[in-house]
């Protein structure tokens, strides 16, 4: 879930202006913190080490799996936390190591949010599985910083979180937010966002790839099949009010693979695909 974090910030009163900034930085550690799978003493360890028992929940952890149930039956099942375990298999470091199928199929057992109960109250994850809430994290992160910004100040304030952003109030004058876009094969920003209102969340293989006999197979995986989704866009950005929502219609675009677009010309959103 960690990402670069950047907070641009119109507020003229220096004091002011840093303590936003470590307001926002803090409540990014505490996100990162608490959903990090990476961690040892967090909520989503407790539920990875639990051994098929209940967990209870705390109220913002139970929003979250809540959010990643409504995107699974959104998303008829191409959207599931409990996919995170194929990374045992596959590693997007640029190389050319293909898994085999064996061993995809030795992890895909182990993928099947329809197996977990959710209750009011508790949280139950079948034995040898876990969850990854990475894939909602960071534009979680994004909105709740940008919440405290808006708070904290009467001024604009963009909060990026490598690549997904979110502004809170208008800039003065008709300003906007000049925001770059990174494309697969390009190492600067091409073309440029004029962000005046609300959030942009990108999803592509930019950054995390394998390529192999010339084919380059992109880190968004379907957990169906336990490989990259087929004929996927290179990248996808969506504008939408808050960046949990663009985040989510990014990468529900790019699991849709060719019909991305189709996707997204159902959701009256503005978006942008190569």
């Amino acid at each position: 879930m960690a990402s670069p974090c950047e907070v641009l910030l119109d507020e003229p009163d220096e004091t002011r202006a840093r303590e936003l900034f470590q307001a926002v930085a803090d409540e990014a550690w505490r996100i990162e913190q608490k959903f990090s799978r990476y961690r040892d003493d967090n909520i989503i360890y407790r539920i990875n080490n639990s051994n098929g028992q209940p967990v209870e929940l705390d109220e913002e952890t139970l929003r979250m799996l809540r959010f990643a149930d409504e995107l699974f039956h959104m998303s008829e099942g191409l959207f599931d936390v409990t996919s995170g375990v194929l990374r045992k298999v596959w590693t997007f470091d640029g190389s050319d190591n293909i898994p085999t199928q064996q061993a995809i199929d030795a992890v895909r057992q182990h993928i099947g949010w329809q197996h977990c109960e959710l209750t009011d109250t508790h949280f139950t994850l079948p034995a040898g599985m876990q969850i990854d809430l990475g894939g909602i994290g960071k534009e979680y992160a994004v909105d709740r910083c940008a919440q405290i910004a808006t708070e904290m100040s009467s001024k604009s304030a963009l909060v990026n979180f490598g690549g997904d952003l979110r502004m809170t109030h208008a800039r003065d004058d008709d300003r906007f937010w000049s925001v770059g876009r990174l494309i697969t094969g390009r190492d600067d920003a091409v073309g440029l966002f004029e962000l005046r209102r609300g959030a942009i969340a990108t999803s592509g293989d930019a950054n995390r790839y394998l390529l192999k006999d010339g084919v380059r197979y992109s880190h968004v995986l379907n957990p169906k099949t336990g490989w990259p989704v087929e004929n996927a866009p290179h990248t996808v950005s969506v504008a939408a009010p808050t960046c949990l929502e663009a985040g989510m219609l990014s990468t529900l675009a790019m699991l849709h693979g060719e019909q991305a677009e189709a996707f997204l010309k159902l959701q009256d959103v503005s978006y942008w695909i190569d």
